[in-house]
């Protein structure tokens, strides 16, 4: 039976974090990225982060936890590229779960959560977090076309765009769902709420 698989999304520049923030310590020492992919494959049966042409030193750290990596060769050219990489590379899944390197605070259960709609016969599905949608998005089968024709910096915002009516909620009580990490002084600022759902 196919299984949803995880997309980790860390093939970008780190622009604004001044250096590369998928390798920057957290609060207990170990990588961003690293801690991101974790969280996630604690849950998914598959995980597969995807990586930029280059990235050694990452690339190491993941496969040192038995992680998947795939290298993007567009990635420069967006997110969109780095999303359909990953799909592309798990074509016969039963649906995807993506997140971002950048949002290490995410806990298990969200990605449980989300997961589970997907199980449920959610098209698309998201975690709920005081009246905003956060992180990970999930995305059942069906949307492989568009996920696979996704390029640039468009991600799969688009394809929630088109397919409004089939977003499911989940509701969770984590506010890591909102949290991504764009510079150094946002590591560690406010702990994350304990999850009240167990997975």
């Amino acid at each position: 039976m196919s299984e949803v698989v995880g997309i980790l999304l860390a093939a970008g520049s780190s622009r604004r974090f001044g250096s590369d923030k998928r390798l920057h310590p957290l609060a207990d020492g170990r990588p961003m990225a690293l801690v991101s992919a974790l969280n996630m494959a604690a849950v998914c049966a598959r995980t597969i982060v995807v990586i930029r042409p280059g990235d050694t030193a990452l690339a190491g750290l993941l496969a040192a936890e038995g992680l998947e990596t795939v290298i993007c060769a567009e990635a420069e050219q967006g997110m969109g590229h780095s999303l359909s990489s990953g799909v592309a590379a798990s074509v016969d899944a039963a649906g995807w779960l993506i997140g971002l390197a950048d949002m290490p605070y995410i806990q298990p259960a969200s990605y449980h959560i989300v997961l589970h709609a997907l199980h449920d016969g959610a098209r698309i599905a998201r975690p709920l977090f005081a009246g905003q949608m956060g992180h990970p998005v999930g995305f059942g089968a069906d949307c492989l076309p568009e996920l696979r024709a996704l390029t640039g910096d468009h991600g799969g915002k688009a394809i929630i765009e088109a397919h409004r009516g089939c977003l499911v909620a989940c509701p969770v009580d984590d506010s890591g769902v909102l949290r991504d990490v764009d510079r150094p002084s946002q590591i560690g600022l406010a702990a994350t709420p304990p999850n009240s759902f167990s997975s």
